[in-house]
């Protein structure tokens, strides 16, 4: 009777827990074409929040593919991804023929179904504890699968976020959330039965307890997930003492990948449950999920026809996939809003593969075995510090890459204002080296069992993380910085500031640029190798901390080794004690560009061979300069040179330095030096000195706006010939250039607009300019540009200084043309878009006013037409105006582009025998303007 008891007991807590669980019953039927998924629906929605509620909120979520300007579609745009927003009608998705029905006639409704987010109004409140029935009926045109990754394609049909549901993270607030596919979740703590009619030979998968072949049921703490094939797809089940894990996946694998999945699968699941406690019955993995949650950088590199491994097959499936089954089931055993609270999961997956490369891969190098490619017996990666920075560094290394540019955000930053490379580096990687940096701390086993406690606490209720740190603060005291830390960008910063041997050790003197009571680990060296570690623990306030140790021939003193602490700066955590180079860093000549060793100064020689124009042809020179891969706030470079085409010494060198404040208004403020020696004619050489500084405006990481302000003094010295002796040309000049710009890199909308004036002692001018490009359709553009430059003072001897009309008057040297001084020959047909920015070569220069408007758009694949007009004045001259227009080839895009004149206010050119010498080209060879573009959208 007793054991009945217990029994009926436990059943009825059952029963309670369950009823207070929504449940939701899908009948879905998927048409022969694979485009109309037909759904009846029945919802059972409990009030969970803390007041009655006069309305319930469902999320039509599949009405994100319907129509442009919704929140998916932008995301998408701010990735440099427009197949959305040009998709064909047949291609979007959307709900339609909506009925919804309640049994006590409850709903008062009247929505718009290419909305996200649907109300219905209660005709009284629905209190706390209290339940309502809806019976939905619909029908779903599912997204072609190319957008997000979910809906239909020939070869299968990947469901999810497509049915109606409620709004379990915001039950109560009439505030809209939208789907802008960051895989947040939407409905949790729900019993889900889902029933599938489908087409014949079709097969599903799902992230359900599969009762039949197309019937599904089960609690999910994550949205229900499934994939619909003419292929069934492989299970492996693991079967072990404590776990009993089914793992499907909603793609085809390889017999070898599966080989290798048996054997390492085991060993995930085994080392996961040891750090959290908790691996789930069920694990699905789509095709998404697995190319989202990948190890990042173990690839095979190919070039050309050739193929590099970084790894073996098996070493990529285990990095790969331990990854991927962690996140899997954090995702499982954790219920947090990813919006607020992204950085807890992220950070433990990160965790987690920190936890495991150590066990595993300790010693593994980040280029794996890359660096033991040899050619023609030599293996050239060998002389880069790449080829020594261990895998485990990648955390560290992808914090410094973002914190160097002072584009990095903060921690707890909303995840959709994240970029896609913080979401990484910031959300996963340094929240994920934070919490390793206290279980190391704190002792691992503690660290662990403190988040099996937490996690099993928790489960299948909605968490606030921060609750988890005010337990590890009390578990750890040493801890209690990290929830300040999470709400700001983290710029603490280590510094060995020097030491002095006092008697038998060592007083080392350490420097935090923070008042808040962070631990440091300190680790000293002695010249066979013996390694000792403390660690050292500084009070609030306390900025210069003393630390004495026994001498014991130490030779390096180590402070955060291997970037277990992500720091603002690693440069200064490295002294040694003995030698030349006692309290200081020794001195490192590299070539080319490597991933910076923080222990070295290091100074890279990089032989150039460049050709710049027709004067100087190629420059055969050795440069001189301090700056690695990563960006650094002090830089100098200077370049020495032989010119070729002169056969003199040219060269040219710059010091500058950049302040970046983490929480500013100002991203970055630089100010420089620069000096060049070059040639400008046959025989002619010029020098250039600059002062200079630049202002470049705070912007979100995501966002496509820039702006900028910049004010340069410079200083330039022409030798002349003796025609341009007898005009008076001048022969050394000043100029001081102060300007603004904004612009607006967005895919469909790109536009930008600046505005300069630049003066001397004989004139000042103003300038202002304004572009516009729009892409009507895939690849096809149309843009505007419109330029005006007024003179508020001329006093110039001649036309140098002149706006230009179709040639450009480059006195400051900053173009880049081929042939500076060409008047003739197809070096004078390189055209640059400045000034008036015609084509047809309207001669003439502008020494009062100018305004000239053009326009060019796409025809036809690589053509375009053109057309310019403008309106000048000259003095002691009337009102001009001008026009032309002609075709352009787009051979590479804003790179390399042809104009052949037609029609202009010279009459029909093509009739002219000297056409050929009137056909035009745009020539830009800049190697970071194709990778800024390339890089837009990622960070």
């Amino acid at each position: 009777m007793k054991k009945f008891s217990i029994c009926f007991i436990l059943f009825w807590g059952i029963v309670q827990v369950s009823a207070q669980k929504d449940s939701i019953f899908v009948a879905a039927k998927l048409s022969q074409n694979k485009k109309i998924l037909e759904v009846k629906q029945e919802i059972i929605y409990h009030n969970y929040s803390e007041k009655p509620l006069d309305s319930i909120k469902l999320l039509n979520w599949v009405a994100a593919y319907n129509k442009r300007g919704t929140s998916l579609v932008y995301r998408k745009l701010e990735d440099r991804n427009n197949s959305l927003h040009f998709a064909k009608p047949e291609l979007l998705g959307k709900v339609f023929d909506l009925q919804v029905n309640n049994n006590d006639n409850q709903l008062i409704t009247k929505n718009n179904l290419s909305e996200e987010n649907l109300y219905f109004v209660l005709n009284k409140p629905l209190e706390l504890g209290e339940s309502i029935k809806l019976q939905l009926q619909y029908q779903i045109q599912l997204p072609d699968k190319r957008f997000t990754g979910y809906g239909t394609s020939e070869n299968n049909i990947a469901l999810k976020y497509f049915f109606i549901v409620p709004d379990h993270f915001d039950p109560d607030n009439i505030s809209s959330r939208n789907f802008q596919d960051t895989e947040e979740s939407v409905n949790f703590n729900t019993n889900w039965t889902v029933n599938f009619d489908l087409p014949t030979n079709y097969f599903v998968e799902g992230n359900l307890q599969q009762n039949s072949i197309n019937s599904f049921n089960g609690y999910l703490d994550t949205d229900p997930e499934f994939v619909i094939s003419q292929n069934q797809f492989q299970t492996i089940k693991i079967n072990l003492e404590d776990i009993q894990t089914e793992i499907k996946f909603g793609y085809a694998i390889s017999q070898q990948e599966i080989q290798n999945l048996e054997f390492f699968l085991p060993l995930h699941l085994r080392f996961i449950k040891e750090k959290i406690g908790y691996v789930p019955e069920r694990i699905f993995i789509s095709d998404k999920f697995r190319a989202k949650e990948d190890f990042f950088g173990n690839n095979d590199i190919s070039f050309w026809k050739f193929r590099f491994k970084l790894f073996t097959d098996a070493e990529k499936v285990d990095l790969d996939y331990f990854g991927i089954i962690a996140k899997k089931i954090l995702d499982q055993s954790v219920i947090t809003n990813k919006e607020d609270h992204h950085w807890f999961k992220n950070g433990l997956k990160s965790y987690l593969e920190i936890q495991y490369l150590k066990k595993f891969y300790g010693e593994t190098k980040l280029l794996g075995k890359l660096p033991e490619t040899s050619i023609l017996g030599i293996k050239p990666l060998k002389w880069f510090h790449a080829s020594d920075v261990k895998l485990l560094d990648r955390y560290g290394l992808a914090y410094q890459y973002i914190m160097s540019q002072n584009l990095d955000q903060k921690i707890d930053e909303p995840f959709s204002a994240l970029s896609n490379f913080n979401d990484m580096a910031i959300s996963s990687f340094e929240t994920g080296s934070l919490f390793s940096f206290s279980a190391n701390k704190m002792g691992e086993e503690n660290f662990n069992n403190l988040l099996k406690t937490y996690i099993a606490e928790n489960r299948d209720k909605e968490i606030n993380p921060e609750e988890f740190l005010k337990q590890l603060s009390q578990k750890e005291p040493s801890t209690n910085y990290l929830t300040e830390f999470l709400k700001q960008k983290n710029r603490v910063n280590f510094k060995l500031k020097k030491f002095r041997t006092k008697d038998d050790s060592l007083e080392i003197r350490i420097a935090k640029n923070t008042d808040k009571a962070i631990p440091v680990k300190l680790e000293t060296q002695t010249r066979d190798g013996e390694r000792k570690s403390y660690w050292i623990e500084t009070a609030e306030n306390e900025r210069l901390k003393t630390v004495n140790l026994p001498a014991e021939n130490i030779y390096k003193i180590t402070l955060n080794d291997d970037y277990v602490f992500p720091e603002a700066n690693y440069r200064d955590n490295f002294l040694y004690t003995k030698g030349l180079f006692s309290n200081s860093k020794k001195i490192k000549i590299k070539l080319i560009k490597d991933i910076p060793n923080p222990e070295f100064n290091e100074i890279y020689l990089n032989p150039r061979i460049k050709f710049t124009n027709t004067y100087d042809k190629f420059l055969i020179g050795m440069n001189f300069k301090n700056q690695s891969l990563f960006d650094q706030k002090f830089l100098y470079s200077i370049t020495p040179s032989f010119s070729t085409g002169t056969g003199k010494l040219t060269g040219s060198g710059a010091v500058e330095y950049s302040f970046l404040p983490a929480e500013s208004v100002i991203q970055s403020l630089t100010f420089g030096v620069s000096g060049s020696y070059f040639h400008y004619d046959y025989d002619l050489a010029y020098q250039k000195g600059s002062l200079y500084s630049a202002i470049r405006f705070r912007k979100n990481p995501r966002s496509t706006v820039s702006r900028g302000a910049s004010f340069s003094y410079n200083y330039f010295q022409r030798d002349l010939n003796a025609k341009m002796i007898a005009e008076q040309d001048y022969e050394k000049y000043n100029l001081w250039t102060l300007g603004y710009g904004f612009a607006d890199n967005q895919m469909i909308h790109e536009k930008s607009f600046s505005i300069s004036t630049q003066g001397m002692q004989d004139f000042n001018k103003i300038t202002a300019e304004a572009f516009y490009r729009w892409e009507f359709a895939p690849r096809q553009k149309l843009s505007l540009r419109l330029f005006g430059g007024y003179f508020a003072r001329n006093e110039t001897r001649n036309n140098t200084f002149d706006f230009g009309i179709s040639r450009v008057s480059d006195y400051s040297f900053s173009y880049n043309l081929l042939g500076q001084s060409a008047t003739g020959g197809i070096l004078s047909q390189q055209f640059v878009l400045a000034d008036g920015g015609f084509k047809s070569f309207i001669p003439g220069t502008v020494n009062q006013w100018i305004t000239s408007f053009n326009v060019d758009t796409s025809v036809w694949k690589i053509f375009h037409i053109y057309a310019d007009a403008g309106v000048y004045k000259n003095k002691n001259n009337p009102t001009q105006f001008i026009w032309d227009s002609g075709v352009k080839v787009r051979v590479i895009p804003d790179f390399l582009e042809i104009y052949f004149p037609v029609q202009s206010s010279l009459g029909f050119e093509p009739g002219f025998k000297d056409y050929g010498k009137r056909i035009r080209y745009t020539l830009i060879l800049n190697l970071s303007t194709i990778i800024n573009a390339a890089r837009r959208g990622w960070y």
